[in-house]
């Protein structure tokens, strides 16, 4: 078995981008968090997250995020599999953040995306079969 266990994000505002997923993932919490060095320069870092999945934010990012409409190498989104698409949406919403681009129209799976604070955008897939051919298939 294979999974992915956590991302690592370097932003400049870690306060912003906990909002953010704490209104996504209301049912995670901060599983530890501390202040260092990273190759000499200070930083706060936490781990947001459930017993088995987190994202690690970082803090002191330098510059900004890629331009998501360019061809710059670099992180286009990344996604998380949500069992109430429209939960999800709701609870975002009320935090503030609007869907920056709705998915495509698909039978079997609903998604949208989201920009996060540091311009990282998220989508969120709600599928909607569990038949592997009908869930990754691109109508």
């Amino acid at each position: 078995m294979m999974y992915l266990e956590h991302i690592n994000l370097v932003v400049n505002n870690v306060s912003a981008m906990l909002d953010f997923y704490q209104a996504a993932f209301p049912h995670w919490k901060i599983r530890s968090e501390s202040d260092g060095e990273w190759n000499g320069k200070p930083r706060h870092w936490l781990h947001f997250g459930d017993d088995y999945y987190y994202i690690a934010l970082s803090d002191n990012g330098v510059g900004e995020n890629r331009d998501l409409s360019g061809h710059q190498t670099g992180l286009a989104h990344f996604a998380y599999v949500m069992t109430d698409l429209t939960a999800t949406i709701q609870r975002l919403e009320s935090a503030g953040y609007m869907i920056a681009k709705p998915g495509t129209e698909n039978p079997f799976r609903r998604n949208v995306y989201f920009i996060d604070p540091a311009g990282f955008e998220v989508e969120f897939v709600e599928y909607l079969s569990d038949i592997p051919s009908e869930r990754n298939n691109d109508l």
